[in-house]
């Protein structure tokens, strides 16, 4: 039987999930606060009448994060997760640099595919398992998850607000200022990580892995299904009567919201032993959100705002619970590896979300890209409802 002092955390635990989580923000909210603004301001830079090109430099940043994210992971089996994320940091802090020094969208572009080669989410990932038990890692990945969600939030309020004092090559500086923040973070706040195996996994063993790969599908399509979504919500919102400057008044309650049900869902998760009922009861919130969204059409805005708040639910309960069943999964030996193909598929759904949803938008309708995330939520719980439950085991904290 478990003790008291197994069901609490202990303080290394604690630090470990609040400074990652702090990592995490500090490097999303130099990314984030980039978003809101960046098309606008792009108009009066040389190459800002191209809109491939400006798309390019707000996208660049996933598509070279998804090729580089299997050999980080693999990297930090190898040598250790604190170097690789340091050095994963320093080239995001580079391209953060060559970003705000730049005098055209094309060296924005450049900036945007260095800040990208830093590719340290699955290194982080596997640094907070190893730095965690079973019974306590999906609350720090809750942490961790939660963080970029309330970061992308006050993004949404900071950013114009900030680009109309220090302008676009301000944020930039801003953004490597906080990435800066993060390696000393890392350095001197982070718990020593334990040793791990320095051997490199071979891939047959994580991509051979049924349960392993239905899980990859599983973040493909979260976050296929999140930046598809954004090609329809904003419009809705706009067509409802609120302007583009005052989205934040849904967008910030909607993640304040869906942090209130997320906490108690993951604790019911990890303390009763029911992760693949909450897991399978989000992705269910998925599937209802994506038929919302097809029938709710010109509705008005508080339809919009309760679908987007149902939507945050179930996304960060998923984005918490998802890493934590890798880490269970896993070899230990292939834990990097594991979460490498893991965080490659979450920005190749980034990527193609946008793209899928923006042509589906433009050449059937708003409701054909409701209608894809609707399918690949019934084909995402087919999928785990044959999963088996991790089995948790309880490893003493480092």
């Amino acid at each position: 039987m478990a003790s008291s002092t197994d069901d609490k955390m202990s303080p290394a635990e604690r630090r470990a999930g609040v400074s990652l989580a702090a990592i995490f923000a500090l490097r999303m909210l130099g990314l984030f606060l980039i978003l809101p603004v960046f098309a606008v301001h792009a108009h009066g830079m040389p190459g800002g009448d191209n809109v491939a090109l400006v798309g390019m430099a707000i996208g660049a940043y996933g598509l070279t994060q998804a090729f580089l994210q299997i050999p980080f992971g693999a990297a930090s089996d190898r040598f250790g997760r604190k170097p690789v994320i340091v050095f994963g940091l320093v080239l995001f802090v580079i391209g953060s640099i060559v970003a705000a020094l730049a005098q055209d969208v094309q060296s924005v572009v450049v900036g945007r595919v260095l800040q990208g080669a830093g590719a340290i989410s699955a290194a982080v990932t596997a640094l907070a398992a190893d730095l965690t038990r079973d019974q306590h890692r999906t609350k720090v990945m809750a942490m961790i998850g939660s963080s970029i969600g309330l970061v992308f939030a006050i993004s949404m309020v900071a950013a114009p607000l900030l680009y109309s004092v220090i302008g676009m090559s301000g944020l930039f500086w801003l953004t490597a200022g906080l990435a800066a923040l993060a390696i000393l973070a890392v350095i001197f706040v982070v718990p020593a990580a334990p040793p791990v195996p320095r051997a490199t996994a071979r891939f047959s063993e994580v991509l051979g892995n049924g349960q392993l790969m239905r899980l990859n599908f599983g973040v493909f399509a979260l976050h296929l299904m999140q930046t598809a979504m954004w090609v329809l919500v904003p419009a809705g919102l706009v067509r409802a009567g609120l302007p583009v400057a005052e989205h934040w008044k849904v967008y910030l309650p909607a993640v304040l919201v869906s942090f209130t049900v997320m906490v108690p869902a993951v604790i019911v998760a990890e303390k009763k032993g029911a992760m693949k009922t909450v897991f399978n009861s989000a992705i269910a919130l998925l599937l209802a959100v994506q038929v919302g969204l097809y029938f709710e059409g010109n509705a008005g805005m508080w339809p919009l705002a309760i679908l987007l708040t149902l939507f945050f639910v179930a996304f960060n309960v998923l984005e918490a619970t998802q890493p934590s069943w890798i880490s269970k999964i896993a070899p230990p030996h292939a834990k990097g590896t594991a979460l490498g193909i893991y965080n490659t598929l979450q920005s190749i759904g980034l990527f193609l979300g946008g793209a899928l949803g923006g042509w589906l938008a433009q050449h059937v309708g708003p409701g054909a890209v409701s209608l894809l995330g609707g399918g690949l939520a019934v084909a995402w719980l087919i999928l785990a409802s044959s999963m088996p439950a991790p089995v948790r085991r309880n490893v003493a904290a480092a």
